[in-house]
């Protein structure tokens, strides 16, 4: 029998079966007492859950386990207080697709996408950094996740994230062919290629935590660092260096979002706005999909609001009788 899937569990359920786990910590409760406290999730969502026995250890983050218990509420949110938890065994034979939220589509369909726009530069100073650059980093590209928790947190997801905008981008370019269509579609490539630096992911596309690199520096200053790199291997100087740079410390568009200097041309504006678009639409659509029709999600602390899944129903035109 199917296990239940996370995004619908309702409060006093049973539940057991496997889960993959995020985040797993012991902790200390105000009255001494530890506990053992866990982020648990399938492909369809993620649940805190509790372990009340300061014996149990902390199963190590992108493993799979098997747990029983039952579903509760606290302070608003759904909870999984865990009777009896257990490795996973060979045995068991668990479908880690039903586990691992992926990129809808193969690794290697977007990466083939990402190839053929590099082959139709024009401008062969960008052709050649942009490929060296997705050149180093082509393995882990391959199932690394966009982020920890927000946007295309899934495995693939930095590549679903990347083929997305470039798809937006070349809608774009035809509602303003002006633009530099090589300089925008290599700042969509390079834009994020850095969060493998940045993230310590395993090849399930779960993220343990941030690396030394990318607390210390962040992937907009390592990305203006490796693009430098790279020019200076393939013996390219000049203007189009700074742009790309520029173009990567500038995407997020605000220095209250970590970018020291706004989009300061016209393509670089364009890809901090494709890029929130992309991350927008991304974590609207995982929330909704989480909801039923008519219904409202809890607030989203990385858009600041409730969201609502609209009855679209509702919207077809009644026939006539």
């Amino acid at each position: 029998m199917a296990q239940q899937r996370v995004c619908d569990l309702e409060k006093d359920q049973r539940f057991e079966g496997f889960l993959l786990v995020r985040s797993s910590d012991q902790r200390t409760g105000g009255n001494g007492a530890k506990y053992l406290d866990m982020n648990l999730a399938d492909r369809t969502g993620e649940i805190n859950a509790k372990v009340w026995d300061g014996n149990a250890t902390p199963p190590t983050p992108g493993t799979v386990i098997k747990v029983r218990g039952g579903t509760l509420e606290y302070n608003g949110r759904m909870q999984l207080r865990i009777e009896r938890i257990r490795p996973v065994s060979a045995e068991d034979d668990v479908d880690m697709s039903s586990l691992t939220p992926s990129a809808p589509e193969p690794p290697e369909d977007m990466l083939a996408e990402i190839d053929a726009t590099i082959n139709e530069f024009q401008s062969e100073p960008i052709r050649l950094i942009t490929r060296e650059m997705v050149r180093r980093y082509a393995g882990k590209l391959e199932y690394y996740p966009a982020a920890q928790r927000i946007h295309h947190a899934e495995r693939s997801g930095l590549l679903h994230h990347t083929t997305g905008m470039l798809r937006t981008a070349k809608a774009v370019m035809q509602v303003y062919p002006w633009l530099n269509s090589d300089l925008l579609y290599a700042g969509v490539i390079l834009h994020d290629l850095c969060k493998i630096e940045e993230l310590d992911s395993d090849t399930m596309g779960v993220v343990r935590d941030y690396s030394k690199e990318g607390l210390l520096l962040g992937h907009l200053v390592l990305g203006v660092t490796r693009i430098q790199e790279a020019a200076n291997d393939l013996g390219i100087t000049g203007e189009v260096v700074v742009l790309l740079q520029h173009m990567m410390l500038s995407h997020h568009g605000e220095a209250d979002f970590g970018s020291p200097r706004k989009p300061m041309f016209p393509e670089a504006e364009v890809l901090h706005w494709v890029d929130l678009l992309d991350a927008r639409m991304n974590e609207m659509q995982t929330a909704i999909d989480k909801l039923k029709p008519g219904v409202f999600s809890e607030k989203i602390w990385s858009l600041d609001r409730r969201l609502y899944h609209a009855e679209y129903d509702s919207l077809q035109v009644q026939p006539e009788e």
